[in-house]
């Protein structure tokens, strides 16, 4: 790659340190089952994905390779490539892979990166590395961090294609990678009141099997996202604002806003949040609402995947959540109980989708995560009546 040797030149310019190697190791052993109101059988898929990789370091010149694989070891599910569409979809299939490959550059006031990177912006709401799913999401891009003043970082990626979830046997409107001109820029402040960043995303697919080109866009949107101690308490905050609209070869000609407005407050054990999120719509034609095709959508509008692709229509989604965390019972460290309950309605006609239920435990022991989680979808106006229960634990070096 052109620009990782750029980067290898420039390294050689700067007198050299000590090289040091760290080991790259992680598992994640995950048990999910899927019942979907429509199909005649249940999902149960019991995968295990491992990576393993080191990173180099010489002076300010880091190399990091990582690969992973996905193995399913039982069960019976849709796994978006291969299974009977009879059972619902656990988007999991069988992979191996370079997750990683990439060349990095620290300099006094910025940071390069060149090569098949995770990128994670912001909340991961629009660019981010589908950190749920077992075989993730990654990039092959140049990015450039800069800090030129106190407080303020601009961070510009060119990705000329996207590394998807569904892994080496992807084919169709699920390719195994989406190649494209792709654009990400943030730009953020620390004011007295949270991190101001001004982001302009720019994502133009050259796959015409993924969508015929509809999943082409532009998006202009301004965050605010804050946090104060109030005693021993701390309250948090979030606000953003994002216009999208077509670009490139996309067919479609429509423009549509976002909107998110998220507290939370956090009472040293107790923990509340509430939220209102909406993806608009424009002519209420399919793919002509928001859409967020490069973001870690499992973190929003709930775990039962019911929204990964905006309805028509768009979504509105009035949620709250409540929870307890602990740091230590017994042998057990960092335990959490969380519970989020969702309204969904339309954007456009605001016609009630459906109601979702949330809830989480996890602990750790030692190197080792263990959690529990379970969805539960009724639906009013879309999709089809569904719940999911998963049991995952996650090892870590």
């Amino acid at each position: 790659m052109r620009a990782a040797f750029l980067l290898a030149g420039l390294a050689a310019a700067v007198p050299a340190a000590a090289q040091t190697a760290t080991p790259i190791a992680e598992a994640r052993l995950r048990y999910e089952q899927v019942d979907q109101n429509g199909l005649p059988l249940d999902a149960d898929a019991l995968t295990l994905r491992v990576r393993a990789g080191v990173q180099a370091s010489h002076g300010p010149l880091t190399a990091l390779v990582e690969a992973q694989g996905n193995l399913a070891i039982a069960g019976d599910y849709d796994d978006g490539l291969h299974g009977a569409v009879t059972r619902p979809l656990i988007a999991d299939p069988q992979n191996v892979a370079i997750s990683r490959a990439q060349l990095g550059l620290k300099l006094p006031f910025a940071t390069l990166t060149a090569g098949r990177q995770r990128i994670l912006l912001d909340d991961e709401r629009f660019v981010g590395g589908v950190g749920f799913r077992q075989n993730g999401q990654s990039f092959d891009a140049v990015r450039a961090e800069v800090t030129p003043l106190k407080g303020l970082k601009a961070d510009l990626t060119y990705a000329w294609a996207v590394r998807t979830i569904w892994g080496i046997d992807g084919t169709g409107a699920r390719q195994r990678a989406v190649s494209g001109d792709n654009i990400f820029a943030n730009l953020s402040y620390a004011t007295p009141i949270g991190a101001l960043t001004g982001f302009a995303y720019w994502v133009d697919q050259d796959e015409a099997a993924v969508q015929g080109f509809r999943l082409s866009s532009k998006t202009f949107g301004v965050r605010l996202a804050g946090a104060r101690p109030i005693g021993k308490a701390k309250l948090a905050w979030q606000l953003s604002h994002a216009r999208q609209s077509d670009m490139g070869r996309n067919p479609n000609d429509y423009a549509a806003d976002y909107w998110l407005a998220d507290l939370s407050l956090d009472l040293n054990g107790p923990k509340l949040g509430a939220g209102y999120e909406i993806l608009g719509a424009s002519s209420g034609a399919a793919l002509t609402s928001f859409q967020t095709p490069l973001g870690t959508n499992f973190k929003f509008q709930g775990w039962a995947d019911k929204y990964l692709t905006t309805p028509p229509d768009g979504v509105r989604d009035l949620y709250v959540s409540a929870g307890w965390g602990w740091q230590s019972i017994g042998p057990a460290r960092g335990v959490t109980f969380q519970a989020a309950w969702h309204r969904y309605e339309s954007d456009r006609l605001t016609r009630h989708y459906g109601d979702e239920l949330n809830l989480l435990a996890s602990a750790k022991f030692g190197k080792t995560t263990a959690s529990v989680r379970f969805a539960d979808y009724e639906a009013d106006r879309f999709a089809a009546d569904t719940s999911k229960f998963w049991l995952q634990l996650d090892w870590t070096i």
